[in-house]
């Protein structure tokens, strides 16, 4: 197998233990495309996670060939790492925000990282929050959100930098339907921007909402693709994927 030009990732018979465990992932291979929407299924366990993690640079695979952006990642030096994350937004399922900053600065937290004035920035991180419902607690700091609100901070932190590539690790496991779907549309939005998309989840209600979307299914972390649509050279997609 070997890569092409243009993916924002390429995973080539990629490999992962922790320790001296047995493989949490076993001869994965894939290829990601730009602007594409990818849900990330299995059971628990599968490996969803642990997927995700080499997705966005935490964690290095036991073996294999990992290229994200075009550039081999694995023998990436450490001082390139902070610029290749700012290219992924990523949200986390026990949410990582800040605890001592309050919800509009943990969702302003990445453009300032990135050097954007504050007097642009006021308007734009303004914007995402009333999006998500969350105007009203601009002010609050974490510890007085609840569960669905801290997950919405963090998916607004996520986004509010238009990454070329969005990680959303079970982004609506504490919203409701309604505030799901919402935040679903948000994603589409995102992705026709030019944004990759990549959601792992457990709800196969969302796998209905995004029609042009590739579903990628870990099965005891092996990723099952008999369409092929995953290997290289796919046919690759206009937009969304388009592989149901």
């Amino acid at each position: 197998m070997s890569g092409g030009d243009g993916e924002v990732a390429f995973f080539d018979n990629v490999g992962l233990r922790y320790g001296t465990g047995k493989e949490i992932l076993t001869d994965v291979s894939f290829s990601l495309w730009p602007g594409s929407f990818y849900f990330l299924t299995g059971a628990s366990g599968a490996g969803k996670t642990s997927l995700l993690k080499l997705l966005y640079l935490s964690q290095r695979p036991s073996r294999g060939i990992i290229r994200m952006f075009g550039s081999d990642v694995i023998t990436l030096p450490r001082s390139r790492l902070p610029g290749f994350r700012r290219r992924l937004g990523v949200v986390f399922q026990d949410f990582r925000l800040v605890e001592h900053l309050s919800a509009f600065d943990n969702v302003a937290l990445p453009l300032r990282i990135a050097g954007v004035d504050e007097s642009e920035l006021v308007q734009p991180v303004s914007d995402m929050l009333e999006w998500v419902g969350l105007a009203h607690r601009a002010e609050a700091k974490p510890e007085t959100l609840s569960g669905g609100e801290k997950q919405r901070v963090a998916i607004a932190r996520a986004v509010i930098g238009r990454p070329d590539m969005l990680l959303a690790d079970e982004p609506t496991g504490n919203v409701d339907p309604e505030m799901a779907l919402k935040l679903m549309r948000l994603f589409e939005s995102l992705n026709r921007l030019g944004t990759t998309v990549i959601v792992a989840t457990h709800d196969v209600h969302l796998l209905q909402n995004v029609r042009s979307s590739t579903i990628m299914r870990l099965d005891k972390g092996r990723l099952a693709d008999p369409t092929g649509a995953l290997r290289y050279p796919p046919r690759r997609p206009v937009h969304a994927g388009g592989t149901r």
